[in-house]
């Protein structure tokens, strides 16, 4: 079965011939090889384009090296990449004539000096360029940098809900409730079974995540990196900071590992886009505050996977949701801080921060969201609406809850959705 990713076969499309080299970006096996050589590959075809002026090439692929002349145990083995000089001269031998010709590079952080032949193909007039990779080190942030603002991103994320309820037989209730527990890779999507998902799922971080990061990264100790991950995976969603974990450490596992070097696991574990951080924003006084951040999984599945299925705590696993969401949709994502001042029953000042879960930003356009499991009374309404109230601008506040409710405006403006509403209708937050 295929899974139609349109959202980002759109932005594809959305970006030919723009000048721009495309750069498609995101986890590991999110879908990023099969979007840029299934899907927009396909559509190129039925576009109009001739299949001799689409050229494809995969730097982890054997039988692509082969064709250059190179071997993928003899890079392995010499520890090296692949020699740029031996794929431009394929390249070359592939353009026969002056009509545009479109190059979909897989892995391409594995071409030695890539940026530098991009930059060269930026200059040719009949070549649109689109490239996949799985690191932030070697594509989002240098590619943009060498191109000097003519690298274009494309950020894929595993399957949004609405794409993984595309291939989901039963309800959405039921659909929800797995999609937050195995994730949204489409591998794991695909495979039939709880145990299949399960058992992959643990594979794929052993044999995939960990062991790329590690090898990428030159990490030593590797059970130094596996105990952060066991930890950030058990408090998603929660405030923390090299420091605060660095006590942890020599509390839980008696160990003298420093904060650098937890900033430094951390800022891996981000490159490779297995977990995102969000700052915290002082919304009144208009500034970030520098720590501590809160940190989600770009895959629940992976990061259940990662505490054995044990630990399912829906509070913040459906913050987690809605957040991958709102990345997905476009929103730069902070965590909003409202600073008050209340006088207690003596008349003494006393300062608080309240916390709005997501502030999110759009271009011009902001809305400020609540994620709350459950409301089961005015108490607990009052308490979710209350950062939302101290707010004093006029963008949209919402509150996303998993109680099944027909969307509303209470008396103060602010906007109540159910979970299935936000996720399976962009729009509903529109209204």
């Amino acid at each position: 079965m295929e899974i139609k990713r349109e959202w980002y076969l759109n932005q594809l499309i959305s970006r030919k011939g723009n000048g721009f080299i495309k750069v498609i970006t995101g986890i590991r096996r999110c879908g990023k090889s099969y979007l840029l050589n299934n899907i927009f590959y396909n559509y190129l075809l039925e576009d109009g384009v001739d299949k001799d002026h689409i050229i494809r090439f995969a730097f982890d692929s054997a039988d692509d090296l082969y064709l250059i002349g190179e071997s993928l145990i003899a890079l392995e083995k010499e520890k090296r990449k692949v020699d740029p000089e031996k794929f431009m001269s394929y390249v070359r031998s592939k353009m026969t004539d002056g009509k545009t010709y479109y190059l979909l590079l897989d892995e391409v952080q594995l071409l030695d000096c890539f940026e530098a032949v991009l930059n060269g193909y930026l200059r040719k007039q009949n070549m649109d360029v689109y490239v996949t990779g799985s690191n932030a080190k070697f594509l989002s942030k240098d590619i943009i940098t060498e191109f000097a603002g003519r690298g274009d991103e494309i950020h894929m994320y595993p399957l949004s809900f609405i794409e993984f309820m595309s291939c989901y037989k039963g309800d959405k209730y039921q659909g929800l409730s797995e999609y937050m527990l195995y994730g949204g890779i489409p591998l794991v999507v695909l495979r039939e079974g709880v145990q299949d998902k399960a058992k992959l799922l643990s594979s794929l971080f052993d044999e995939i995540y960990i062991s790329d990061i590690v090898k990428r990264n030159k990490i030593r100790n590797i059970g130094e990196l596996e105990d952060l991950l066991n930890i950030l995976s058990s408090s998603i969603g929660s405030l923390t900071n090299p420091e605060k974990l660095k006590n942890t450490f020599k509390t839980v596992k008696k160990s003298k590992i420093t904060a650098a070097t937890i900033k430094k696991y951390m800022d891996c574990l981000e490159d490779s886009f297995l977990i995102h951080s969000t700052e915290r924003y002082d919304i009144k006084g208009k500034s970030y505050i520098e720590t501590p951040k809160k940190f989600y999984f770009s895959d629940l599945g992976l990061r259940n996977a990662r505490i054995n299925f044990r630990q399912f705590e829906q509070t913040h696993t459906m913050e987690n949701v809605i957040y991958n969401e709102l990345c997905m949709r476009g929103y730069r994502v902070d965590v909003g801080v409202v600073q008050i001042a209340e006088k207690d029953k003596s008349g003494k000042v006393t300062r608080k921060q309240l916390e709005v879960d997501f502030m999110c930003n759009l271009g011009s356009k902001r809305i400020y969201i609540q994620s709350a499991f459950s409301i089961p009374d005015e108490e607990k309404r009052a308490q979710e609406i209350r950062p939302l109230r101290k707010i004093d601008d006029s963008f949209k506040k919402i509150i996303v809850t998993k109680d099944i409710v027909a969307p509303y405006y209470d008396e103060h403006g602010i906007l109540t959705v159910n979970i299935y509403d936000f996720l399976l209708d962009a729009a509903c937050i529109e209204n």
